[in-house]
């Protein structure tokens, strides 16, 4: 459990590797609250995604755990925009792949990736989407390089997955993939995408973010010249910083609260 101070107001505070004053996480009266608001969160992150236009036909899924049932996990439907959906449209899919709560259906691969990934302690959220500078940067057989703060964030903590044998629709591949990001936050799948994970929503989706952005200045410092990649040391001194799991929540709120102002409908229920 993250530790707390409080600022001159009394408010509580994180205390993160940053020394910002980020917000302590949101305490819940009850499971349904919780529930509730992991939903609101997921079709918001799910807009976000339509938004900045990571949309690749049906490709692309976002779950989070739910906080009772921790054997299940909510998704979005198959077949329903990133830029439609709404929390009514969500979907809960347990152990065996079967939809208990909604009506849509579940995307096979959706299953195959996240039921595994969701198995590891403290992923409580899985964020996965077929981006481009992403795919590209997989195309080249590289990770990201430290080569500014928010690259450094994953400095020794994303994983190449290349082999390749068509889509994850067998649960074996999710095994597999499961297994090779073991507990790294990224993993950087050839000729597929891209896989975050994070112990909250918020996080999970952040790194997706952070991640698809620093994919895209890389391939354009490699193809402007020859980029100089930070020291380990200097890595490691960033990474403590722009890595640190608080700051990925908090940095999450401001896109929340920027989405749900332009699109409140992703509220209906």
């Amino acid at each position: 459990m993250t530790a707390t101070t409080a600022d001159p107001r009394g408010n509580h505070l994180a205390d993160t590797a940053t020394g910002l004053p980020i917000p302590a996480d949101k305490e819940f009266a009850d499971v349904a609250q919780e529930r509730r608001w992991r939903k609101q969160r997921l079709a918001a992150a799910m807009r976000l995604f339509g938004k900045a236009g990571y949309a690749e036909g049906i490709s692309g899924h976002i779950s989070v755990r739910d906080p009772e049932h921790h054997d299940r996990f909510w998704v979005n439907p198959f077949g329903v925009s990133f830029s439609l959906v709404k929390v009514k449209d969500l979907i809960c899919v347990d152990a065996r792949g079967n939809v208990v709560e909604g009506t849509g259906k579940v995307n096979p691969s959706a299953f195959t990736i996240h039921s595994e990934l969701h198995k590891r302690p403290g992923a409580e959220a899985i964020a996965h989407g077929h981006t481009a500078y992403s795919r590209a940067l997989a195309s080249l057989e590289r990770l990201l390089d430290p080569l500014d703060q928010e690259s450094a964030a994953f400095y020794e903590n994303q994983v190449f997955y290349g082999d390749y044998d068509g889509p994850a629709v067998a649960v074996e591949h999710g095994e597999d993939i499961a297994a090779r990001l073991g507990d790294k936050r990224a993993l950087l799948l050839k000729y597929h995408g891209l896989i975050t994970v994070g112990g909250s929503l918020e996080e999970a989706v952040h790194w997706f973010f952070t991640y698809e952005g620093c994919a895209q200045m890389q391939l354009a410092a490699h193809a402007a010249g020859e980029p100089r990649p930070m020291s380990h040391e200097q890595a490691l001194a960033a990474r403590d910083g722009f890595g640190d799991e608080q700051l990925g929540r908090f940095s999450f709120n401001v896109l929340w609260d920027e989405i749900t102002a332009e699109q409140p409908d992703l509220f209906e229920e």
